[in-house]
């Protein structure tokens, strides 16, 4: 069944977790049964969001995108998701070594997909791009998207409580290093040609 386990990552995350780890799901699988939907949720939105419905500065007229920009913008957000994802995994991987634990490259893509769950979930969000409603809705997902890297850790991997704080906060390091990574190519690409195009 097609994202059956979105609910129970979000109502009860350690069952799912073991079960999520019993299932030994593959990459492909994983990606099409999961990943190439939910990740389509924030690039949709925000390209409803920034494209037809615009975002307010002050009181002036909404701020919009056009629509071949945010079109742009959308594409290449969605394939830094489905990208982001198995990097993540990789790294997963390459850490589990310290661990001494040796789960196969599926298992640790899988961890890495249904730990980004409630990012992918808050993306329905920027369909109305109010910056206050989407920071706290972001900030919210974020939260438990950590509780979820630290949940699910030590149930898919195998390990002990502690190991897995150790191994989660590695995890989490990692994604902060990588998120700023891609905030800095964002950047050198805008400056070459793909900044975005506004209707006024």
């Amino acid at each position: 069944m097609i994202l059956r386990h979105v609910w129970g990552l979000l109502s009860h995350p350690q069952q799912e977790w073991t079960a999520i780890r019993e299932e030994r799901c593959t990459i492909g699988k994983c990606y099409l049964s999961h990943v190439v939907l939910l990740a389509a949720i924030p690039p949709i939105s925000a390209f409803i969001g920034s494209s037809q419905v615009g975002w307010q500065i002050g009181f002036g007229d909404p701020v919009k995108l056009t629509t071949g920009s945010a079109a742009q913008i959308a594409v290449a957000f969605y394939l830094a998701m489905l990208a982001g994802v198995f990097i993540m995994g990789k790294a997963i991987h390459w850490m589990a070594q310290n661990w001494d634990v040796t789960p196969d490259l599926s298992r640790c893509v899988v961890t890495a997909a249904y730990t980004a769950t409630p990012l992918f979930l808050a993306g329905f969000m920027a369909i109305y791009p109010v910056l206050w409603i989407n920071m706290l809705v972001g900030l919210t997902a974020l939260a438990y998207t950590v509780y979820l890297l630290y949940t699910g850790i030590p149930i898919v991997m195998g390990v002990s409580k502690e190991q897995g704080f150790l191994f989660a906060t590695a995890v989490l390091t990692f994604g902060m290093v990588m998120l700023i990574g891609m905030l800095a190519v964002t950047v050198l690409l805008w400056g070459h040609g793909m900044a975005p195009a506004y209707t006024n």
